[in-house]
């Protein structure tokens, strides 16, 4: 099994590996030209960014910069975007349902560190090249989110359909469908009905 394999199915893996050190570096290429493009550039910006999330058929609209460790592991669904400085730590899977808002400074972190040192500290090969193993978890937004700004989602979390998630909230477990949730860590506040039309 390959270290990518062993990243994507959840298990410990050496972040290291050759292949992933390749697609890490051509996704950071793809962004920092993309943040460097002009917003009239659309048309050099598609091919970026079908380039970057080659597994999404509808490209969302990205409020450059934006910073992804790979795009490949990250899926939108359609009408979704994103305003300034959206990070994606696509380690693990990335989700993003059909009309989800993403405010500015949201980071999405699949990247997981085991809690004892001796597992998460550096290591020495025999040829002396350093590594450490990590793990992921994925994270999946269904339809009809919004995330406000500034708002952090955790790895194995799972936001429902219809929610709001308030600003600077850090998401660290499910949020079940149509809630109001905020706060740091993120909790439900209410539910969200039909009495909260404008």
């Amino acid at each position: 099994m390959t270290e990518r394999e062993k990243m994507l199915r959840g298990e410990l893996y050496d972040s290291s590996d050759n292949e992933l050190e390749q697609l890490r570096l051509h996704a950071r290429k793809l962004a920092r030209r993309y943040n460097l493009t002009d917003e009239d550039q659309q048309e050099v910006q598609t091919q970026i960014l079908r380039e970057l999330l080659p597994a999404t058929e509808e490209l969302p609209y990205l409020q450059a910069p934006v910073y992804f460790d790979y795009g490949c592991h990250t899926y939108f669904g359609k009408y979704s975007s994103a305003n300034f400085n959206f990070t994606c730590l696509d380690v693990g899977e990335i989700h993003i349902g059909d009309n989800v808002m993403i405010g500015p400074n949201v980071t999405l972190a699949t990247p997981m560190h085991p809690l004892l040192p001796e597992e998460r500290n550096v290591r020495k090969r025999e040829d002396g090249s350093l590594y450490t193993l990590e793990y992921a978890k994925p994270i999946t937004i269904k339809d009809n989110c919004w995330l406000a700004s500034n708002v952090v989602v955790c790895g194995g979390v799972t936001i429902g359909e219809g929610c709001v998630i308030g600003a600077g909230s850090v998401v660290t477990r499910d949020i079940p469908p149509y809630s109001l949730a905020a706060g740091n860590p993120c909790r439900v506040i209410r539910k969200i009905t039909e009495k909260d039309h404008m």
